[in-house]
């Protein structure tokens, strides 16, 4: 194009400044000048500081800085790199005075770092950081209205990823306490048939992503499991799995350190939303027979916690706090609860943990032998359906014996029958 050759005779002119009188050079800058702001015209630029004029943090730049994290790993060319010490994972960021291209709806827009040093009124110098963002103007309403919105809405799901998750616990002083949750659990190592997993799975997406439905049919964003069975298999591992699946945190409610239903309700409304709140064993910490009557902790002190509280903290209005919240019992014995409690609404979906199974015993030799197949598998599979192992017996075996995958698999077997022999004489 003409202009593009004119553009590149002034640049050329311009670093041969001493060939030129000054006068010329300066009517040239000047036609310099008044070029790139009329091909700049169309253009429009977002900046954003990472401080106001009074040196406080804008909290907008951060957030920003965030959603090109994930951009900078792929679409940059000179990147900074650093580890997050809560999360253990890597954090990309812009290098300064560097470029990085985003598309949105079939558009191109620019995001640039920005980097230099001013002086405060003491006569030091701080750095100064600005992010500009670049487009073109015929897109500044789709900009604002579309783009803007979706940019924030992704910085903040990568905040919720990139922290720390907690696990937190209540005791006798009414408040929640909590540490890092690091329970290494997840749906690929977890010992559940297959079919189970995807059911469980699909059902916690259509709850995570339903957020308007909820809000349309007038009902709290809530979904209550109810997961039941012999002991040992994996009740506790596959609650971490879903909250690992959802990157919840844990809340375990320990319903015999709760001395009433006021203080349960105090404690529910604090709990924070994206979170999975956990009662284990909850035939044997109420009487969940008795709408009335409450757990007894020692010959003189009642709880007065019971079963019409378990269902208001279910249902009631005490369940209306903001956000999605996981409610997930627990129980050996689901015959000894109340119906009022298995409802839908308050026990949305039940789950049978049962005695191992074929699939499950092949994620138990991946996850603790290292072994996809063996000769001894077609045996053990034969054996399980009579030798009732849960997985948590699986395991025992197979951990005492570290990495020998021929001695688990033979000691697996030999427990297997062992186990019918045993079961044959009580039979008998």
């Amino acid at each position: 194009m003409e202009w593009m050759s004119a553009l590149a005779t002034i640049m050329f002119l311009r670093t041969l400044p001493s060939l030129l009188p000054p006068e010329l050079r300066h009517l040239l800058t000047q036609l310099f000048h008044r070029l790139i702001q009329t091909l700049a015209a169309d253009t429009v630029s977002i900046v954003i500081d990472n401080s106001d004029a009074n040196g406080l943090t804008n909290p907008l730049f951060n957030t920003i800085e965030t959603y090109l994290s994930s951009k900078s790993a792929t679409s940059s060319k000179v990147m900074k790199v650093a580890e997050n010490p809560k999360s253990r994972a890597l954090t990309y960021s812009m290098s300064p005075n560097q470029d990085l291209h985003d598309y949105f709806h079939g558009f191109q827009v620019k995001w640039t770092s920005k980097s230099h040093l001013i002086m405060t009124q003491n006569g030091t110098s701080t750095e100064n950081r600005s992010i500009v963002l670049s487009f073109d103007a015929k897109h500044r309403q789709a900009i604002h209205t579309m783009y803007l919105p979706k940019v924030l809405h992704d910085a903040e799901e990568l905040e919720f990823k990139n922290r720390e998750k907690r696990l937190f616990s209540n005791g006798r002083d009414h408040y929640w306490t909590s540490v890092p949750f690091s329970h290494p659990s997840t749906f690929e190592t977890l010992a559940l048939d297959s079919k189970l997993k995807e059911d469980i799975k699909s059902d916690l997406t259509r709850f995570v992503e339903g957020r308007d439905y909820y809000r349309r049919v007038g009902r709290t964003w809530k979904r209550g499991y109810l997961l039941y069975g012999t002991p040992g298999t994996g009740k506790t591992s596959l609650i971490s799995a879903m909250a690992n699946f959802l990157d919840f945190d844990v809340y375990d409610l320990e319903l015999t350190a709760v001395a009433d239903n006021t203080q349960l309700r105090t404690l529910l409304l604090s709990t924070g939303s994206k979170c999975v709140i956990v009662v284990e064993d909850v035939d044997c910490t109420v009487d969940v027979m008795n709408r009335s009557r409450g757990l007894k902790r020692t010959h003189d002190e009642m709880v007065s916690v019971n079963l019409s509280g378990i269902l208001n903290f279910l249902d009631g209005l005490w369940s209306t706090c903001e956000g999605e919240r996981l409610m997930v019992f627990t129980t050996n014995h689901v015959e000894r609860l109340d119906p009022a409690l298995l409802r839908p609404g308050r026990m949305d979906m039940h789950v049978h943990m049962t005695y191992c199974g074929a699939e499950a015993f092949r994620t138990l030799m991946k996850n603790y032998l290292g072994v996809g197949d063996h000769a001894l598998l077609a045996e053990a599979e034969r054996l399980l359906p009579s030798a009732k192992m849960t997985p948590a017996e699986v395991v025992d075996v197979m951990m005492g014996c570290g990495d020998d995958a021929e001695l688990g698999m033979r000691n697996v077997v030999e427990k297997m029958k062992r186990r019918r022999f045993e079961m044959a004489a009580d039979a008998a």
